[in-house]
């Protein structure tokens, strides 16, 4: 089978015939591609030179995308290019080995001539076959697809609905699972500690209770105190201690906590990681312990995002839309 990548395209305005296109992507400063060694390796430490200031993690994954643009891909590949300007999915093989071309364009001058033979309707394909297109990186290679984008290429008619009937649900799960990471990731990344425990005392807030960053030095790691009165005079107090890792949470740190709730209190755990078994056995010995992990810290921001302060929506920007539904249609049916 034919080699097959995606490719996404930031210069595209939309204002020229995908025929007379090439295919191109940037990093000028790398300079011409030709002039690197033949190794991941050599394009990394060029790619690091020429980008000093990029972050380490970074750095492998767009001088990938370099070498597999100049590398790997070879005359006679297809290439899919999604266009989000008027909503089409373009598929056309690749007709030249790679230029640097700093003339044509001095932001975007590693490029490919293209043969451009679809231009079709994002309608006309499969959900699953948008997804894999749609993907972050500005070149990858498509796999779980590939029959259907060489389908269409050949002319041969190809029933995406189909496909849609049996994917919708892995789709519905894989978009929900997306999100729940970038949430933990922005959490976990993108606030310091004391901006991850105003998090949580908004969170807390927004589910109706009166919540006050504090912290005590002897007290087991209090980070929050919330109640229901707006005096806190009205029992019970809720204690909370926030863990801002991706680690597993075992049963001594637990302990810790518990051991600062005095009779009538609660005590809430809330970590981005998970429990240890021992942990979970504490709880479920424990009516006034409740422990939040990731994946239900993520559900309650998102059964009570719409009532966060703006400030706090700016930490964690997120906007309500639409996935398939993971039950299919057919199972939906009301008789």
């Amino acid at each position: 089978m034919r080699t097959i990548w995606g490719i996404h395209m930031e210069w595209d305005d939309g204002t020229v015939s995908p025929d007379n296109k090439d295919i191109a992507i940037g990093w000028q400063e790398v300079g011409d591609l030709r002039n690197l060694g033949p190794s991941r390796e050599a394009f990394k430490t060029a790619f690091a030179a020429a980008f000093p200031t990029e972050k380490a993690g970074a750095v492998p994954v767009k001088a990938g995308v370099l070498y597999r643009f100049c590398k790997e891909m070879a005359v006679g590949d297809v290439v899919v290019y999604p266009s989000k300007v008027d909503r089409t999915v373009n598929i056309g093989v690749v007709q030249s080995e790679y230029e640097f071309l700093p003339n044509v364009d001095f932001h975007y001058p590693h490029r490919r001539r293209m043969n451009w033979s679809i231009h079709a309707p994002r309608a006309q394909f499969s959900q699953s076959a948008l997804y894999e297109s749609g993907s972050a990186i500005t070149l990858f290679q498509i796999a779980n697809n590939a029959e259907e984008f060489l389908a269409t290429l050949d002319g041969v008619p190809f029933k995406a609905a189909d496909v849609d009937a049996v994917s919708a649900a892995e789709i519905a799960i894989q978009t929900e699972e997306n999100v729940e990471d970038f949430v933990v990731k922005t959490l976990k990344n993108n606030l310091s500690p004391d901006q991850f425990e105003e998090f949580i005392a908004e969170l807390l807030r927004s589910m109706g209770y009166y919540a006050r960053v504090t912290r005590y030095s002897r007290d087991g790691g209090i980070d929050i105190i919330a109640h229901k009165d707006e005096l806190g005079f009205v029992p019970p107090i809720i204690k909370v201690q926030c863990k801002q890792v991706l680690a597993t949470v075992g049963g001594p740190t637990v302990q810790q906590l518990l051991g600062a709730i005095q009779q009538g209190e609660h005590a809430l755990f809330v970590t981005l990681g998970d429990y240890s078994p021992d942990a979970v056995r504490i709880e479920r010995g424990k009516s006034n312990l409740r422990l939040i992990g990731g994946a239900d810290l993520v559900q309650l921001i998102f059964n009570n995002y719409e009532r966060f302060e703006p400030r706090f929506k700016s930490l964690l920007p997120l906007k309500r839309t639409y996935a398939p539904s993971a039950v299919p249609a057919d199972l939906r049916a009301v008789d």
